[in-house]
């Protein structure tokens, strides 16, 4: 069956961390405030700044007629009637219209349609107008939105198209607002009657306690605070119980701009769903002069709503992509390269860009690789426990299903560069920072194994680096082996005769991610009872170990 929704599309917006499409600019007290109250930095040659805020009871406004365009008057014969003449003296309103009075059209604003661009009148605590984004002391304010439902409401209001129509998100979907691990929190908590994380909602009733920064939410300034191992697994959770246990079209991933690409290749790789999942991001925060994020937004969601990811029975064909600045990019090709609109590329050299969202949507190619219902890694279809470093089991799910945090697998980049090597030895011994992983790895994550970048285009390493990587892999930690540079390839040279899995065309991040995946599926490598001197029956076992993790290289 063709994918149609019945009227309109059902989206679901998960908000993850330090994202700059849900960055707020700081909120400065206005110039008219200032001046009424002779706060400092008032300054009447300063035109004022409007910021959207919601009114707490209706307004009548007259507006000057002809005042939207320097080209109305010049057309007026084309205008019906005004409502009305305003004496610019006193401000009287008269029916009739009077020389020298000034044209109005009455208009009432309703609360219930805002937010409305206004005048910010907030002031510090102290009674000082709020000027910076923060104050010396670190204070937050307000830099990050904690769900995408405000900026939805004001792209639906203040964002035109070409033909100056607005409700460019509303009136294509009705969105859900997840918070999965987002850049806002609420640090006194969050009454129920204001919720708008509709997987909380669902299942706690009542008030949420506060949120810790750095646990709970994280934005990247005043204090950047990056989330962890626990993060991903949580978010995880929270999208899988999402997306399987609601109908919608489609789901939209928010996050850093530089990091965006790896938790959506991620998500591609464990979460079953049939619909499109996409990752947006912006180079400038929600408000902001030049803002891409919006844009971005909006062309996923009609993305969504158009049906062209969708097979002949109504399934996604093309997996989790990045919408950027007109672009469709597979999770799995797309990489940032540079910090303005429109500066991701494809990764990989074959290819990554499979259509683009100018106007209508359109699909050019359709990748092969597995992806989201198809992959062998859905989290639905992993074991509940797999076999660690030292031989005992790690249970990676728990009852429910989900993937437990302190179970996730550790994995980290090695990087290859000329002249690297200390001596002419060849000994594993100078790579300390190899060798000090290993243990670490040995001592606190069951789960782990690394990545060579290796030189262009085959992954290879040096000498010593290759001596260092084995350790590893005789003691379960898989290697995998991929090229610098972008365009490069991983063959047969970089395996180390099998014992490395080749990472074909990916980059080293995206590498790591497909290696944590493939983790909770095969466990750690097996043991040799000597790790320094490894029997050809236990090499042998190692060789075959690996060419599972290597078809699902091959094919993801």
């Amino acid at each position: 069956m063709t994918f149609s929704p019945a009227s309109r599309a059902s989206v679901v917006i998960f908000s993850g961390p330090r994202a700059t499409i849900q960055n707020s600019a700081a909120l400065r007290t206005s110039q008219s405030v200032r001046q009424a109250r002779g706060l400092a930095g008032a300054d009447e040659s300063l035109p004022e700044s409007l910021r959207a805020q919601r009114l707490a009871a209706p307004v009548t406004a007259y507006v000057e007629a002809f005042s939207a365009h320097p080209l109305e008057k010049d057309a007026r014969e084309l205008y019906g009637p005004v409502d009305g003449w305003l004496d610019p003296a006193t401000g009287e309103f008269s029916a009739t219209e009077h020389d020298g009075w000034t044209p109005v059209y009455e208009v009432t604003l309703d609360p219930a349609k805002g937010p409305f661009p206004l005048p910010y009148a907030a002031t510090q605590a102290n009674g000082e107008p709020w000027d910076g984004p923060f104050d010396d002391a670190g204070t937050a304010r307000q830099l990050f939105y904690p769900d995408a439902s405000r900026i939805v409401a004001e792209i639906d209001r203040f964002g035109l198209d070409g033909y100056g129509g607005n409700n460019l998100m509303s009136g294509v979907a009705d969105f859900d607002f997840v918070r999965a691990a987002p850049s806002g929190g609420y640090t006194k908590g969050q009454p129920a009657a204001e919720r708008t994380d509709t997987a909380r909602r669902g299942t706690e009733p009542g008030d949420l306690p506060p949120e810790v920064l750095g646990e709970d939410f994280f934005p990247y300034m005043p204090m950047r605070q990056e989330p962890a191992l626990p993060t991903l697994a949580s978010l995880t959770n929270i999208v899988y119980d999402t997306l399987t246990g609601g109908d919608y079209d489609g789901a939209i991933w928010l996050e850093g701009s530089p990091t965006t690409e790896e938790t959506v290749y991620w998500l591609n790789l464990l979460i079953p769903t049939r619909r499109p999942l996409i990752g947006n991001c912006s180079q400038y925060g929600h408000g902001v002069f030049g803002n891409d994020g919006d844009h971005n937004l909006v062309q996923s969601v009609n993305y969504i709503a158009s049906g062209v990811w969708a097979d002949e029975h109504g399934d996604d064909r093309v997996g989790a992509v990045m919408i950027q600045n007109g672009q469709i990019f597979t999770s799995r090709e797309v990489q940032k390269a540079d910090a303005r609109p429109g500066g991701y590329i494809a990764y990989g050299g074959h290819g990554g860009i499979v259509g683009n969202t100018v106007e209508d949507p359109v699909l050019s190619f359709v990748p092969v690789a597995r992806h989201t219902s198809t992959s062998v890694l859905r989290l639905d279809r992993l074991p509940d426990a797999v076999p660690g470093l030292h031989g005992d089991a790690v249970v990676t799910r728990d009852d429910a299903g989900h993937l437990r945090p302190e179970a996730m697998p550790k994995v980290t980049i090695a990087r290859y560069v000329n002249y690297g090597q200390d001596d002419f030895s060849d000994s594993a011994d100078s790579e300390v920072e190899i060798l000090a992983r290993i243990e670490k790895n040995l001592r606190d994550h069951p789960l782990s194994g690394l990545v060579a970048e290796g030189s262009a285009p085959y992954g290879g390493v040096y000498e010593s680096m290759r001596a260092a990587l084995l350790k590893g892999v005789f003691r379960g930690m898989p290697v995998v082996a991929v090229g610098r540079g972008g365009g490069g390839y991983a063959f047969g040279q970089s395996t180390i005769g099998g014992l490395f899995i080749r990472g074909s065309n990916l980059s080293a991040p995206k590498a790591r991610i497909l290696l944590m995946a493939c983790l909770l599926k095969f466990g750690a490598l097996p043991l040799p009872a000597d790790p320094e001197a490894p029997t050809p029956a236990e090499l042998d076992a190692i060789r075959a170990a690996v060419a599972g993790y290597q078809t699902v290289f091959d094919t993801h």
